[in-house]
């Protein structure tokens, strides 16, 4: 769930601080790698 809002948040534009969020859902193992992985790429993307 917390993955599909992200993504959602990103494709809305609303990023600021987004990827120090991401390190720290990933570092608190509330995403998976691939999650991560696909959030950034998508994060770089905008």
């Amino acid at each position: 769930m917390l993955y599909r809002t992200i993504k959602r948040m990103i494709e809305r534009g609303q990023t600021e601080d987004l990827m120090d969020k991401l390190d720290i859902f990933y570092l608190g193992n509330r995403i998976t790698k691939e999650e991560y992985e696909e959030l950034v790429a998508l994060l770089k993307q905008k």
